[in-house]
C-alpha cells in the first residue's frame, strides 16, 4: 500500500451539478466493449433503483455491454434458487449489487472458479456486507461489513502507513449519518486512480468505518477521514481498494449509498468515475476511460443527473 501525505478537513462545500452527461467518451470508442454482468435481487439498499443507475452509466461510457441477473427474493423456495445459475464465463467482469442470502453452492463455486481463472469482480457499497459465512468471498473482498471479532481492521495513519488492528480490538463495521466528505488518493499511480486530484469531495454518502476481514494482499487506493463529530472513528478509513485473487482482479468501493429515493452519492461524478474505471480495471488490468473535466475538486462535490432509471 502506498504512503501519502495527510490531508486537511474540508472547510467549505459547493455542490456543482453538471449540465451535460460526462460519461460518453470518444477516447474509448475504438476499444472492444467489455461484457459486464450486474447481480442484484436482494439488498438492504434500494437495488431496484441503483442497478438501473449503474447500468445506464456503464453503457453510456461506451466501454461496456451490460446484462443483469436478479436472484430470487429472500426466503424463496429451493426450487426458485435452482434456476439461478448465471454463466459467469460469458463476461469480462461481474459487478455485485447484492447483499442478501448466501447463494447456492454451485453459484459460489462458479464465481470462485471464474475469478481464480482471470475474471474480474467489482464490489459496490453494501455488496461488501454480504456472505459473512463464505470464506473465499471474504478473501476476495479483503474487508467487509463484519463485527470486531471477525478479522483484522485496516486503516492508514496520517503519514499513510498501514495500521492493522487485530480482531477483537477496536470497533466493528459502522457509519455515521450520511454527509459529504473528502476522498484522499493514496496510490496515484494505480490505473484506477491515476490522474485523479489528490483530494476530492464526494457528495453525501455513508462513510463506512471499522470494516473487518482477512485483508490479504490489499492495495488501498483511497481513504476518507472518519470524523468523530460525524459519528466516525477519527481514522483514515479505506474507501477504494483492489486485491488480486488467483489470476483475477477484485475492485471494491464502499461508496455508493442509496436509500429510498435518495441516490445523491451515486450521482456524484467522482463515484461514477471510480465505478467505471474500477470495473474496467477488474476486467482488463488497465484503464482507458478518462477522468472527466467535470470531476470533483477538493472543495466541490459535482454530480451528473443524466437519467439512470
Amino acid at each position: 500500500m502506498t504512503k501519502s501525505r495527510n490531508h486537511t478537513t474540508l472547510t467549505r462545500l459547493a455542490l456543482v451539478t453538471a449540465t451535460v452527461a460526462f460519461l460518453a467518451h470518444p477516447a474509448v470508442g475504438d476499444e472492444p466493449k467489455l461484457r459486464l454482468l450486474i447481480i442484484d435481487g436482494q439488498n438492504n439498499h434500494n437495488w431496484r433503483d441503483t442497478t438501473p443507475i449503474m447500468k445506464a452509466d456503464l453503457e453510456r461510457s461506451g466501454r461496456f455491454t451490460v446484462d443483469v441477473a436478479t436472484t430470487p427474493a429472500a426466503k424463496s423456495s429451493p426450487s426458485a434458487w435452482d434456476s439461478f445459475r448465471p454463466d459467469f464465463s460469458r463476461y469480462d467482469v461481474v459487478l455485485s449489487n447484492y447483499n442478501g442470502e448466501t447463494w447456492p453452492a454451485p453459484v459460489r463455486e462458479a464465481l470462485e472458479a471464474y475469478v481464480s481463472k482471470g475474471g474480474g469482480l467489482a464490489i459496490i457499497h453494501a455488496a461488501n456486507n454480504a456472505f459473512t459465512d463464505w470464506p473465499e468471498y471474504n478473501l476476495m473482498i479483503g474487508l467487509g461489513w463484519r463485527g470486531p471479532k471477525f478479522g483484522d481492521r485496516v486503516t492508514l495513519d496520517d503519514a499513510g502507513k498501514v495500521v492493522r488492528t487485530p480482531k477483537g480490538e477496536g470497533p466493528g463495521a459502522g457509519h455515521g449519518p450520511p454527509h459529504a466528505f473528502q476522498v484522499a488518493i493514496r496510490d496515484p499511480d494505480h490505473p484506477i486512480t491515476k490522474g485523479m486530484p489528490s483530494v476530492w469531495m464526494h457528495a453525501r454518502d455513508e462513510l463506512y468505518h471499522g470494516q473487518r476481514g482477512p485483508a490479504q494482499h490489499m492495495t488501498i487506493l483511497a481513504t476518507a477521514f472518519s470524523d468523530k463529530s460525524k459519528g466516525g472513528t477519527g481514522a483514515n478509513e479505506p474507501m477504494i481498494w483492489v486485491i488480486p485473487h488467483g489470476k483475477g482482479r477484485v475492485f471494491t468501493t464502499v461508496m455508493g449509498h442509496a436509500m429510498g429515493d435518495d441516490a445523491t452519492a451515486m450521482h456524484c461524478i467522482g463515484f461514477k468515475t471510480v465505478m467505471l474505471r474500477g470495473a474496467e480495471w477488474a476486467a482488463t488490468g488497465r484503464v482507458t476511460i478518462p477522468i472527466p473535466a467535470s470531476f470533483p475538486t477538493a472543495d466541490s462535490a459535482r454530480r451528473d443527473d443524466a437519467p439512470g432509471k
